[in-house]
């Protein structure tokens, strides 16, 4: 059984795994208007791991008794000045949820919640993946610039990702 504080910060990272899958099918969306399949492909993928991070966090949470409370989840943006926006925007958004993800696992040693902190790990590398990701591709954007012939070599290298197997 998790305690009221867990439960709370647990149903808000999962409202917040939900918004973040809808705010990457919105940047989806915004490349498919582009037709950069490529970076829509990307944006799509990480849609559907949002999704997944989100349902891994619903059946924690049933897994140890608590209560999923489902609420609103607010609309993202939908409209991007840029490609470098959109991936900037992205980078931003997930150092707020690491950011969260680390406040979570605070309360969890400071409740101890030995349970919680073990489920929240894979969370933790995961967040150091996700900006990782971001950064790099950030990195080649910048160095692209408006260069064209770089930025469909990038749309191509983006349109070859494929789903992580699931965990």
């Amino acid at each position: 059984m998790i305690t009221e504080n867990i439960q709370k910060l647990l149903n808000e990272q999962f409202i917040r795994e939900l918004f973040s899958a809808n705010l990457y099918l919105s940047i989806c969306s915004y490349f498919e208007d582009q037709e950069l399949d490529g970076f829509a492909n990307f944006f799509r993928l990480q849609a559907q791991e949002e999704m997944q991070h989100a349902m891994k966090q619903f059946d924690y949470i049933h897994q140890v008794d608590g209560k999923v409370n489902m609420t609103a989840v607010d609309a993202p943006q939908t409209e991007f000045s840029s490609i470098l926006e959109a991936f900037e925007l992205s980078l931003a958004h997930e150092q707020l949820v690491t950011k969260s993800i680390h406040q979570i696992v605070k309360t969890a040693i400071e409740e101890g919640d030995f349970a919680t902190h073990a489920f929240l790990q894979w969370f933790v590398t995961e967040q150091v993946e996700e900006e990782a990701l971001i950064k790099n591709i950030l990195r080649k954007l910048k160095m692209v610039g408006d260069n064209s012939s770089a930025l469909y070599l990038l749309n191509d290298e983006l349109s070859r990702r494929k789903p992580a197997p699931a965990e």
